[in-house]
């Protein structure tokens, strides 16, 4: 059968729409039944209208009587236009929000349409994503067409349609970043067991394996780095602490302090408290610029670590977690943020130190081997 321009038409209307053309058939069903309610009959309630879907024949029935008015078409076609387009909007919202809420938790990539002052639309393709200040990383730079990876985090009805909230300040956009990336993750052998984040700063994550030949922290890290390296590009930088998971939960502790060396953990159950004890040259290393390894620390394991030997300090800095959480939200970390570009020094200056000690052991041992002799 040829098709016809009406057929054409309305295949062509789906098809740019993305709604099925059965919906696009029933909104000028709606739309022609109007027309001849608002001229001919307004209290009638047993109208109905029919549409031939090959030749845009269209009839109006009345108790199955054809009561079609004649020169219909032309007085219903304006009337009609516009209650089929308004329909066909409401159905585009409804397959959108429909798509977009079975989505929620996904990654998907978009680029900048706009900058509304603080806030960030991004072009998703057939809608656009909202960047909130809450969902931005601070440290980030964003410009109109930049392209970017965003995690989709709630879908909602407002005024104009469907609102589809995304973020890249949230920790989930990190583990979904990781899924991506490492094919253990993506089939579960490989489980992100616990995440903490200061968005744009620093990441700690903790992986464990089903399978004990497989290395979770090395699936993470990949072939010399090329995993964590393709996300902390993506993230600009901000760096990632991969950390073995373990169920004995003092070794847990220990681990979540990395990269500092913990030489014993003493655990306080009924408060959920952890003692731990770190080398005396370690203890900056611990508790980190501004205490954010120890801040880390303590929302990866959910047990408030205190640092023998540095409890003073760290209570300087350590925070509740509700004041953690508000600071996340309005991402404010002024304190990690300004000494973001640094890499750590303890590390560094420790075998200087070292070289120190030995250049002094070195001056004197001359001086006391004549007195042997």
């Amino acid at each position: 059968m040829a098709i016809t321009e009406f057929s054409a038409a309305l295949n062509q209307v789906a098809t740019e729409r993305g709604i099925p053309v059965e919906s696009v058939l029933e909104s000028i069903k709606v739309a022609l039944v109007s027309a001849y309610k608002k001229d001919y009959g307004k209290d009638d309630t047993d109208v109905v209208a029919e549409i031939n879907p090959e030749t845009g024949e269209a009839r109006i029935l009345k108790d199955s009587k054809d009561v079609t008015p004649s020169g219909f078409g032309r007085i219903a076609a304006q009337t009609a236009k516009q209650v089929i387009l308004q329909n066909i909007r409401e159905t585009e919202k409804e397959v959108i929000f429909d798509e977009y809420k079975d989505r929620v938790g996904t990654i998907v990539s978009g680029h900048i349409f706009r900058v509304d002052g603080d806030t960030i639309v991004l072009d998703l393709g057939k809608a656009h994503g909202i960047l909130l200040p809450s969902e931005k990383v601070e440290t980030e730079d964003y410009r109109v067409n930049q392209r970017l990876k965003v995690l989709i985090k709630e879908v909602r009805e407002g005024s104009k349609g469907p609102e589809i909230i995304v973020s890249r300040a949230d920790p989930q956009f990190i583990v979904k970043l990781f899924e991506q990336e490492v094919p253990e993750i993506a089939s579960g052998i490989v489980k992100i067991e616990a995440v903490a984040r200061e968005a744009g700063s620093r990441t700690k994550i903790a992986v464990s394996s089903t399978d004990e030949k497989i290395d979770p922290v090395g699936s993470c890290v990949g072939r010399k780095g090329v995993r964590v390296q393709s996300i902390i590009s993506e993230i600009f930088g901000e760096k990632i602490d991969i950390i073995p998971f373990s169920p004995v939960i003092d070794k847990f502790i220990a681990a979540s302090l990395s990269p500092a060396r913990v030489t014993e953990v003493e655990l306080i159950g009924e408060e959920k408290r952890a003692v731990v004890s770190v080398p005396e040259d370690q203890q900056s290393l611990a508790i980190g610029k501004a205490g954010q390894n120890a801040r880390l620390a303590n929302k990866l394991t959910r047990w408030k670590i205190d640092i023998k030997g540095a409890a003073g300090f760290f209570d300087e800095v350590a925070e509740t977690p509700e004041q953690e959480e508000k600071k996340a939200v309005v991402g404010v970390w002024d304190a990690a943020i300004k000494e973001q570009k640094h890499e750590e020094k303890e590390p560094v200056e420790q075998p200087a130190e070292t070289d120190e000690s030995a250049k002094e052991v070195s001056q004197e041992e001359p001086q006391e081997a004549p007195e042997e002799a």
